[in-house]
């Protein structure tokens, strides 16, 4: 089992920034691809970004290319999305999640939602208009 924890999340005005941070317990974080999935209201979860087990290798959905940033700390066991512009439609609930490839070193990244091993509880992201 790995706990993650993310915190970070709140109310800001479209074109603020947020940045969510997923805490997790272990120690073999750095065996661990991270993912950020979102879910809003009425909408099934979908993926935001994934980051690889050294950081070096990053993938975003689309919709966030050039406004979030995924990052990790291995040091600290903590994964980051930096989230800047944010739009109203980014309005949902952010979930962080791990999937165990047992290697430091991996590129690997998956943006299925099936692939990852453990999720978060999840945080509440609101944008105003």
């Amino acid at each position: 089992q790995v706990p993650l924890v993310e915190s970070g999340g709140g109310l800001v005005q479209a074109g603020g920034s947020l940045r969510l941070s997923c805490a997790a317990s272990g120690r073999t974080f750095s065996w661990y691809a991270m993912g950020w999935f979102r879910q809003a209201p009425g909408k099934e979860r979908e993926f935001v970004a994934a980051i690889s087990t050294s950081g070096g290798n990053t993938y975003y959905a689309d919709s966030v290319k050039g406004r979030f940033t995924g990052s990790r700390d291995n040091a600290k066991n903590t994964v980051y999305l930096q989230m800047n512009n944010l739009k109203p439609e980014d309005r949902a609930v952010y979930y962080c999640a791990a999937k165990n490839v047992y290697s430091t070193g991996s590129d690997y990244l998956t943006t299925q939602r099936k692939d990852y091993d453990y999720w978060g509880q999840g945080t509440q992201v609101t944008v105003s208009s």
